[in-house]
């Protein structure tokens, strides 16, 4: 498909995982993609295996963030999408997490989606196109000992919400997906706690524990998700704002007080 030839595209949080993945996907239907991260030589890693262009920088910075859509006008001749996909931290109880931790976590979750949004929103607005927030299962329901991180997610459903509504009228969409467990680099640091917190053989019988009673049963890999993005920003998804999309393997549609009635598997 080319579903993407003419547009562009930017993807925060773009050097590994998801970011990385959806970078890939939106670059392989034809868009031009501007990927953008923290550190540098990720992304320009993953511009060079996708024909991208990486600008290194922090996507709660307005200024980065205007200086990435003014590229995408000057060089490209306007913005179509952006993939919020920056995010992570937060993590420990209401009464374990700093101040200093919150502080990350709203920086990392909610400032960059705002911060984004609200840089290419006048550009968005010239092409009558579209916002995709990175959100989480955790946006759904509460992960253990995930204070600050669950917050933030809940928190990016309602912007993604309040998007909708008010610029809807202009031509802009907004929508948010939510995936349960994916292979990344992240999830991988949490699988290697798990194996230490219940002496498992490895990252792989971690996964499957994790997912042993998704009714898929298995985690998603990047690509997964990035079908995902690669539809809600299209043209095919013309009429969809303001949804939340669950890309869980059906993580969310168990009724966890019946488990017990499982057959074992």
């Amino acid at each position: 498909m080319n579903r993407y030839t003419g547009k562009t595209v930017i993807v925060t949080g773009a050097g590994t995982g998801i970011g990385a993945a959806s970078a890939r996907r939106l670059a392989a239907e034809g868009a031009n993609v501007i990927l953008t991260g923290r550190r540098a030589e990720p992304i320009e890693h993953v511009a060079e295996s996708c024909g991208g262009v990486a600008v290194a920088g922090d996507a709660a910075s307005r200024a980065h963030m205007e200086s990435l859509v003014s590229l995408a006008r000057d060089r490209f001749g306007g913005l179509h999408a952006v993939v919020c996909n920056a995010g992570g931290f937060g993590y420990g109880t209401l009464t374990e997490i700093s101040d200093e931790d919150w502080g990350a976590s709203v920086e990392a979750n909610l400032n960059t989606a705002l911060v984004t949004a609200r840089a290419a929103m006048p550009a968005l607005i010239e092409t009558r196109g579209n916002v995709l927030m990175m959100a989480s299962i955790a946006a759904l329901a509460a992960a253990p000992e995930s204070c600050g991180y669950v917050t933030m997610k809940h928190g990016l459903i309602g912007l993604t919400r309040s998007i909708a509504r008010d610029f809807g009228v202009k031509g802009v969409r907004c929508n948010a997906i939510c995936p349960g467990w994916v292979r990344t680099e992240m999830a991988d640091m949490e699988m290697r706690e798990l194996v230490e917190r219940r002496a498992l053989g490895g990252i792989e019988e971690a996964y499957a524990l994790v997912t042993r009673d998704v009714p898929l049963g298995r985690p998603a890999t990047g690509e997964d998700i990035a079908a995902a993005v690669a539809f809600l920003c299209s043209e095919e998804a013309a009429m969809i704002t303001g949804a939340v999309l669950t890309v869980d393997g059906g993580a969310t549609a168990v009724d966890v007080p019946t488990l017990s009635f499982s057959d074992p598997a």
